[in-house]
């Protein structure tokens, strides 16, 4: 009996967190849109400066020399160049569509600081749309496959036991 409570208990967390993903993933989608365009705005800002001058943005990267400080903001803007690229490519990717391909290209949602932005932003609910509902329902599987693998797990390794003892 409690066993089949455990079951039914890890299944109904799996639904409610599964059927969150098609509002997280949005709100994903929204907090990169805005880190695309800020980053994009510094690039350009520089791409700019560095135009002014006559210079490609490599050159203008390569005369950051000198002081400490103008050594470590060339380091940033290299970071920021490459961060933008990554995130334009997850967005190019993401952008337009609906949850399923999004779980699908889960692995563009992974970039630390907008998970932890959406996250925090983020309100857990449970939305009734066709999307939630079947999250749900893979997510309420896939608990109780878990917790019934775990459980017979358990209970294997308790028969090995008694019966080497």
């Amino acid at each position: 009996m409690i066993l089949r409570g455990f079951i039914l208990a890890a299944s109904v967390a799996g639904a409610l967190g599964a059927a969150q993903f098609p509002a997280f993933s949005q709100q994903y989608l929204q907090r990169l849109g805005g880190a695309v365009d800020a980053l994009q705005q510094v690039i350009l800002d520089f791409d700019a400066s560095a135009a002014s001058l006559g210079l490609s943005r490599e050159e203008a990267l390569a005369q950051m020399t000198g002081s400490a400080f103008v050594q470590a903001r060339r380091a940033d803007m290299q970071q920021a160049f490459r961060r933008y690229d990554g995130l334009r490519a997850a967005l190019d990717t993401l952008e337009g569509q609906g949850p399923f391909m999004r779980a699908y290209h889960f692995a563009h949602l992974t970039d630390g600081e907008i998970v932890k932005g959406a996250w925090e932003a983020f309100e857990p609910a449970l939305p009734i749309t066709f999307a939630s509902a079947l999250f749900a329902g893979v997510g309420g599987v896939a608990g109780g496959i878990s917790a019934a693998l775990l459980a017979g797990l358990l209970r294997s390794r308790r028969r090995s036991k008694a019966l080497s003892a």
